[in-house]
């Protein structure tokens, strides 16, 4: 099992960084590519443990990657029409702003899935995931968020996980 988890992380770890230097120039790509399968393999080795619970091909299975990439431009979007809305306020004379905090339902289970809704919803600027609590077998989490549109659970839910749940759910089954 060790062995399985140090390799997966180390993929999943060396195809991010291939994504991550976008440019693979001809004289240097033996050594990019050498130093990348090293980096991996470290990250693998020191924390495999802390990414892989049980399966340790779990983000390899059911098109989870393809979801994952195919969610990176609509999370884009999304951000870019968040900073807009802070900035239009920022700027504006009348700081047209209703701050609170408020509590959402999520369907969401996994930790793994929690967490990246979680940072969905703190990255994208007006809103601030400060807690997730699980009670009476459903989990909630406390949101900050900088224009208060309605206090009512299920309709700032709506507001605030928008589409991001269902992305994160096909992600993180």
């Amino acid at each position: 099992m060790r062995v399985k988890s140090v390799v997966s992380t180390a993929i999943l770890s060396f195809l991010l960084w291939l994504i991550y230097i976008g440019s693979y120039s001809a004289p240097n790509i033996g050594e990019e590519l050498a130093g990348g399968i090293i980096v991996s393999l470290f990250i693998g080795v020191f924390s495999s443990s802390f990414l892989i619970k049980e399966d340790a091909f779990w983000m390899f299975k059911k098109n989870r990657i393809l979801w994952l990439i195919l969610f990176i431009p609509y999370y884009a979007v999304e951000l870019i029409e968040a900073n807009w809305d802070v900035a239009k306020r920022a700027l504006s004379p009348n700081l047209n702003i209703n701050p609170g905090i408020v509590k959402i339902e999520t369907k969401l289970k996994s930790d793994y899935g929690l967490a990246m809704l979680a940072n969905c919803i703190t990255l994208t600027p007006g809103t601030i995931a400060m807690d997730i609590v699980e009670e009476k077998g459903s989990v909630y989490m406390y949101i900050h968020w900088i224009d208060v549109k309605t206090k009512e659970e299920e309709e700032a839910s709506n507001i605030i996980k928008g589409a991001f749940e269902p992305w994160v759910r096909r992600i993180f089954i």
